[in-house]
């Protein structure tokens, strides 16, 4: 007789939507260091029309704060990381960055600037 053990799988974390404006309102609060998962399963995938599962006002929502992310990212503000949590599955985390202590410009405007474009 063939016994096979159950391997425990991490069940996927139940967690509100979050739009870009809400992850910009994090980031404007956030400590050093904080994180916060905006997405959880495959994000090249989720966002892609032809191929994503997910109704066409929640891929646009996602890829919206997907740029979101991004645009926060290239302007220094957060660090982002993935995290592997099963097969074809990942926690996408953003990471926030100290602020530097003499801004050019605050970061409400980097923020508002970053949603305008």
């Amino acid at each position: 007789m063939l016994m096979v053990a159950a391997i425990p799988v991490r069940a996927p974390v139940a967690m509100p939507k979050l739009t870009e404006v809400e992850l910009y309102a994090w980031i404007a609060q956030a400590e050093a260091g904080a994180r916060l998962e905006y997405h959880r399963g495959f994000l090249g995938i989720d966002v892609t029309a032809v191929i994503s599962t997910l109704l066409e006002s929640e891929r646009r929502q996602l890829a919206d704060l997907g740029q979101a992310a991004r645009g926060a990212f290239e302007k220094g503000l957060v660090h982002l990381v993935q995290e592997r949590v099963g097969p074809d599955r990942f926690a996408y985390i953003a990471v926030a960055r100290p602020r530097p202590k003499a801004a050019a410009t605050s970061l409400s405007a980097l923020l508002l600037e970053e949603r305008a474009a």
